[in-house]
């Protein structure tokens, strides 16, 4: 439309007026109006300024023209007074007068007037005013109604019609008249107008954002650079520094090298100037010497060379130090770092969308537990580089345990294997960092579960209610001999795996291998140890049934001995009621722990402490026995015989079933329905579990 030039009267026509809006006045060229034959520009305030009746005014105006130019020939002026200045020469458009020459000077020189349009009194002149309107209706071209104007459009044959052709060639056409359909176009345009001006707006501010990104880029370039160069440059000066340590150290080297030698140097040339000096005398003495001088002086210049003789044999001759200096810079770690070391990459690493998956959604005591860590940048993309700093670690819900930390293996392609060993049972957090800020999921709740705890239901039950009215106490052979003592006998039952008596040992009497209501027993290699109640003294035989040793302390009789255990350096530690005897293997007595309770089992733990198990819980002694170093199982119900693993782990038993503590003394599991069970005991090569269930007559085998 910008491209169409229009007059002003043009313009003042609604459809006009409506189509100029939001052209500037600038982008419209001064041209001749194809409908008016004329160029007239826009005012100041646009086509909205135009007034509605200027259609009436531009019909007057031009009459008003007319009037004054008149016909042809002078014109006098219509601002001199008399009109003595001379013939009009020129028509001024906005006052409506003639003027002569001065006038019109004085036109063009006065503040008000000065603006005004000014035209000639000639031909050529005369053209730029107003000239009657041309019609611009659009006739019908069809016979018979050549004078119809086109007044409506037919959508159906997309044509300009007049009403005679609605009627006829367009009767059953969809019809509207041209200002409604013309109506619909114009607002179809005002809309991508707008439209257009919004999108402008987007695109203008898109291109300020991508000169602030240009910018920003630039910015982030120089950081970039400035980051790069100083932790290279940092590196460069530890390298450096590094190197200057390494050369003191060699300097150091050389100078104990070259010192050592010198100080050699200096002793062996002592040594050398002495032989010299005896040399020379010794020369003398056979050269000027007589036989009396020489037998005079006697052994004196041997004795002498001797001397010297054994000091150059005591002294090294060849060098005290090699000139050997190993050059230890193992480059080959150092230099597949230095090769992988730095990126630069447009995305952040986010700690955040980084994620953690396991192996197993379970985790054992003492059991490697692995993490596998894939790193996420902030785009959510994989993180393609390694070297970040990865800890981990396990924290037990108690704050007095041990943290197990994690060992981290970086795989220099985002990814990382974590791999913990939880040292307790219990509830957990695992928590898991880069660069300390924590990755997803992290602290996350992790419960380990604890050894042993799915001991539930035994592998096999052996019945002895044939030979016995109840069972005291347990012991396995590395053979997988079970050996028993039992209430209302007096000998040592044998029994195989399976559970069929194999043998007695003993029976009933005071003498050696003889029994009185025998009740604890130990078996240490091919040794049994068996406390012989009722005879107060603890004996020694052979597995095989031998008897070797009598014990008893010499300090005191023993009063009700409940159990004996041997340990790691072969001492006897015995459980004598309400205290705990300790005797070498000689059976000499060596200390005596005074208890409060009854004591009803004994045992000794890797680290060689004494765990003694009363009918309230378990204390535990320094091995020594001096020192009671602290208790567990408090409220245990009527502790009764206790046996500890290679790891740590006690297994008590109670009234009515056995319970579990780990080597905190926390308990960990209790299982069982048993009945008064009294002995507990680990097979030392299965490792299997056998409880003797004295209430049913029988032994309980838990595979574990």
């Amino acid at each position: 439309m910008s491209g169409q030039p229009f007059c002003d009267e043009c313009g003042a026509h609604q459809e006009v007026r409506e189509a100029l809006t939001g052209i500037k006045q600038d982008d419209i060229e001064q041209n001749e109006c194809p409908t008016r034959q004329r160029s007239i520009t826009i005012p100041e305030g646009g086509v909205n300024a135009i007034p509605h009746t200027f259609e009436f005014d531009f019909e007057a105006e031009v009459a008003g023209y007319m009037s004054k130019i008149g016909s042809d020939g002078e014109k006098s002026c219509d601002a001199c007074i008399d009109g003595s200045t001379g013939p009009a020469v020129v028509f001024c458009c906005t006052c409506q007068h003639l003027l002569c020459k001065p006038c019109h000077d004085h036109h063009k020189r006065n503040k008000i007037s000065h603006h005004h349009q000014i035209v000639r009194l000639d031909k050529e002149s005369l053209k730029i005013l107003p000239f009657k309107k041309k019609s611009t209706k659009l006739l019908c071209s069809q016979p018979h109604h050549e004078k119809e104007e086109l007044t409506f459009y037919c959508e159906t044959c997309h044509l300009l019609t007049c009403r005679e052709c609605t009627l006829v060639l367009h009767k059953d056409h969809n019809i509207d008249e041209i200002c409604n359909i013309a109506k619909v176009h114009r607002n179809a345009m005002r809309e991508a107008l707008v439209c257009c001006q919004d999108i402008t707006s987007k695109l203008t501010r898109a291109t300020v954002a991508n000169d602030m990104m240009a910018e920003q880029v630039k910015a982030s370039r120089e950081n970039a650079t400035l980051i790069i160069t100083q932790t290279f440059e940092q590196l460069h000066q530890t390298i450096e520094e590094r190197k200057k340590a390494v050369l003191s150290e060699m300097e150091a080297l050389s100078l104990s090298k070259t010192t050592a030698l010198t100080l050699q140097k200096e002793q062996l040339m002592k040594m050398q100037d002495e032989i010299g000096l005896y040399t020379e005398k010794a020369s003398h003495i056979l050269q000027t010497q007589t036989d009396h001088e020489v037998l005079a002086l006697g052994d004196l210049l041997p004795t002498e060379l001797k001397a010297i003789t054994k000091k150059v044999e005591n002294v090294s001759l060849t060098p005290i130090q090699s000139s050997d200096m190993h050059v230890c810079l193992y480059t080959n770690f150092l230099v597949k770092e230095l090769s992988i070391f730095g990126h630069v990459t447009d995305s952040s690493l986010s700690p955040s969308q980084s994620t953690w998956s396991s192996e197993s959604a379970v985790a054992k005591v003492k059991e490697m537990y692995r993490v596998k860590l894939m790193t996420m940048t902030s785009k959510g993309e994989r993180y393609p580089y390694g070297g970040l700093q990865v800890k981990a670690e396990l924290r037990p819900k108690s704050q007095d345990e041990i943290v197990v930390p994690g060992k981290v293996e970086d795989h220099r392609d985002g990814t990382y294997t974590i791999t913990l060993t939880p040292e307790i049972g219990g509830p957990h957090q695992l928590l898991i960092t880069m660069d300390g800020q924590h990755v997803q999921n992290s602290p996350s709740g992790l419960d380990i579960v604890m050894k042993y705890s799915a001991l539930c239901n035994p592998e096999q039950v052996i019945n002895c209610s044939d030979f016995c009215e109840g069972l005291f106490s347990i012991a396995i052979h590395s053979s997988g001999d079970i050996y028993l003592t039992c209430r209302g006998s007096e000998s040592i039952r044998v029994l195989d795996q399976i559970g069929h008596q194999k043998r007695t040992i003993g029976s009933s009497g005071s003498d050696d291998g003889q029994f009185d209501d025998p009740r604890g027993i130990f078996i240490k290699g091919d040794m049994l140890y068996i406390a012989d109640t009722g005879n107060h003294r603890i004996q020694k035989l052979t597995t095989a049934g031998q008897f070797l040793q009598s014990f008893t302390c010499r300090r005191f009789s023993f009063r009700t001995v409940e159990s004996v255990i041997v340990d790691q350096w072969h001492r006897l530690i015995v459980a004598d009621y309400s205290r705990v005897v300790i005797l070498d293997q000689t059976g000499t007595w060596l200390l005596t722990i005074e208890l409060k309770d009854r004591s009803t089992g004994l045992a000794v733990d890797p680290q060689a402490h004494i765990h003694i198990a009363t009918i309230r819980g378990i204390s535990v002694y320094t091995p020594d026995g001096i020192t009671a170093v602290r208790s567990y199982g408090n409220g245990t119900s009527e502790a009764s015989g206790i046996v500890i693993d290679d790891e740590g782990y006690s297994f008590v038993n109670e009234t009515n079933c056995l319970s579990i503590f780990d080597p905190r003394g926390y308990k960990v599991h209790t299982f069982g329905k048993l009945k008064r069970p009294r002995g507990v005991i680990l097979d030392p090569k299965s490792g299997s579990l056998y409880v003797a269930n004295c209430g049913a007559k029988n032994v309980l085998k838990y595979s574990v």
